[in-house]
């Protein structure tokens, strides 16, 4: 028998693994968070590190699709997607511009 499956709006497969894309706010990358996604045996809490870089998987081991002829499953895995507001109040806009004149960090060395 051959199984064929459509694609999902919440996660792509890889084989047996899944792939879902989750959008965090530059804060949550920065500070880390824990974040509720969606698995296919229902919701799972996500450990974001601090410090999670744009394109970052995280895997969770075993939460993916059963494996052909085998007991085992193939691995979910997050992969961050860092968001970067579009519009910023005036507030917002200070608070940027705050960080931009404290941090340290230099993208380009």
């Amino acid at each position: 028998m051959r199984v064929r499956l459509a694609s999902h709006p919440d996660f792509r497969a890889l084989g047996a693994d899944l792939y879902h894309d989750l959008a965090l706010a530059p804060w949550e990358a920065v500070l880390g968070t824990t974040v509720r996604v969606h698995g296919i045996d229902g919701d799972l809490n996500v450990k974001i590190p601090p410090g999670t870089a744009n394109g970052q998987r995280l895997r969770l081991r075993g939460r993916g699709l059963p494996k052909p002829k085998s007991e085992e499953r193939g691995d979910f895995y997050v992969v961050a997607d860092i968001q970067v507001p579009t519009h910023a109040s005036a507030d917002e806009k200070e608070l940027w511009e705050q960080l931009s004149r404290k941090s340290t960090f230099k993208p380009r060395g």
